[in-house]
């Protein structure tokens, strides 16, 4: 089963903290994607801190369509150590 993001917020430096449904919290960097396509866009003073959760899909997204996969950030959120679990 897919990762669910019910809860985000941006933070400083393109990292995002986001929680899923199953309890597990944490942060992801992801200013690896800044100025790449359609990223590019966060170039410009609070694009990145527009982010919204969309519930449907279940992860973050921006305005215009950009979203980041739910099941790439619970991993590279799982796999860094720093995650919280209620």
């Amino acid at each position: 089963m897919e990762p669910v993001i019910v809860e985000a917020r941006p933070l400083r430096g393109y990292r995002v903290w986001v929680r899923f449904a199953d309890g597990v919290t944490g942060e992801a960097d992801l200013s690896h994607l800044v100025g790449k396509g359609l990223f590019e866009r966060w170039r410009k003073p609070g694009e990145f801190e527009k982010l919204s959760v969309d519930a449907d899909a279940g992860t973050i997204v921006w305005p215009g369509g950009l979203d980041v996969a739910p099941d790439a950030l619970y991993e590279r959120i799982t796999s860094s150590g720093a995650v919280t679990a209620s």
